[in-house]
């Protein structure tokens, strides 16, 4: 079956259970999943869709996006083209192209990278903070709902090390976030107004972070 959505023509694999309700998504093939029951048609499904052509295309928008980044190396806020060469004796970066030997060589260099810029910004941020607190220690690792934690039982703050695909102001946002719940351990006007102090475009910020 095909479904044409923005004048972009789609494959729909309709796959039968027993379930009462009827599940629409889009997979990272680009091909629109029905899920519905042994007696739903072919024209009640062609319903459904039409009925939800705003959500299929944010859907469609989301896979791209995804399948974008898949092909692509995120660092500081810009994108590279993976360019492999055996004779690459090092990772380097030309315009918008980033050439390594294999993958291991950059995966190994983006931790390296994560680890010295993380804890560059850290002692940057730290040491412009006027507040009089003591320095957290800093944690690093792969997190999936959060850009960075502030523990109070161990004092320590964890930063994502996916902020590494972002530029230095949104990596600065998330350590000035951290470090004002050493002071406002919650998100009141408290909390906010002291964040601002240091990051004036943080609404911004938070925003593009979201998208």
């Amino acid at each position: 079956m095909k479904y044409e959505l923005d004048g972009i023509s789609y494959d729909v694999v309709i796959e039968k259970k027993n379930n009462k309700n009827l599940y629409i998504r889009v997979k990272e093939d680009g091909k629109i999943y029905v899920t519905c029951n042994y007696l739903t048609t072919k024209n009640m499904i062609l319903k459904v869709l039409n009925e939800n052509t705003k959500a299929l295309q944010k859907m469609v928008k989301r896979i791209e996006k995804q399948n974008e980044k898949s092909n692509k190396f995120f660092y500081l806020g810009n994108s590279y083209d993976i360019i492999i060469r055996e004779d690459t004796k090092k990772v380097l970066i030309a315009d918008d192209e980033i050439y390594t030997k294999d993958i291991n060589m950059l995966e190994k260099w983006k931790k390296e990278e994560i680890i010295r810029i993380f804890d560059e910004r850290y002692v940057y941020v730290f040491n412009h903070f006027k507040e009089n607190i003591k320095s957290p220690i800093l944690k690093i690792r792969n997190m999936k709902t959060r850009w960075g934690v502030y523990n109070r039982k161990n004092h320590t703050i964890t930063l994502n090390s996916k902020l590494i695909e972002y530029d230095i102001s949104k990596i600065d946002y998330v350590i000035i976030h951290e470090l004002s719940h050493i002071i406002h351990f919650d998100h009141s006007k408290n909390f906010w107004n002291l964040v601002s102090k240091y990051c004036k475009d943080y609404k911004k910020i938070r925003k593009e972070m979201k998208e």
